[in-house]
């Protein structure tokens, strides 16, 4: 069964698209800028393990990664029963500025993620997530991390 549901966000950040692009893709700072997140680690170069608890509903998937070009792509989709995929594009504005645009997918299974749904509170999520990425990253003098390998 393929995702149901499917949005983009984006924010544009005061920095240069390597550094923006590094620190995305550390991944197990995930839960210091997004809502919901409470644990990801970083398996191999291509498998991630979520944690997440979103209203009351917590869940532990897992998730590879599809494609990644340095600086320009990152997608992923989970792994087994939960139904959710996407994609995070970076590009750079000029040489101090970067537009991260997030592509999600997935399907509402339980009553909350359906009123998320229909509320569009997911789409509002990922956006206060962008903000907060924002933040993060532009606070920072460079990013925490780097993971740069192609797949």
């Amino acid at each position: 069964m393929e995702p149901s549901t499917t949005f983009t966000e984006s924010v544009t950040v005061d920095k240069p698209v390597r550094t923006v692009y590094d620190q995305w893709t550390q991944f197990e700072e995930f839960p210091r800028f997004m809502e919901g997140v409470e644990k990801v680690e970083q398996l191999d170069d291509t498998h991630l393990r979520w944690t997440t608890e979103i209203g009351l509903v917590k869940r532990e998937f897992d998730a590879v990664i599809d494609e990644q070009i340095p600086d320009r792509i990152i997608s992923w989709r989970a792994q087994g029963e939960v139904e959710h995929a996407g994609k995070v594009t970076f590009e750079a504005v000029d040489p101090t500025t970067t537009k991260v645009e997030v592509t999600m997918a997935w399907s509402p299974e339980s009553f909350a993620e359906k009123v998320a749904d229909w509320t569009n509170a997911a789409e509002r999520r990922v956006r206060g997530d962008l903000e907060r990425f924002e933040s993060f990253i532009e606070d920072r003098v460079g990013a925490t991390g780097a993971h740069r390998e192609a797949h």
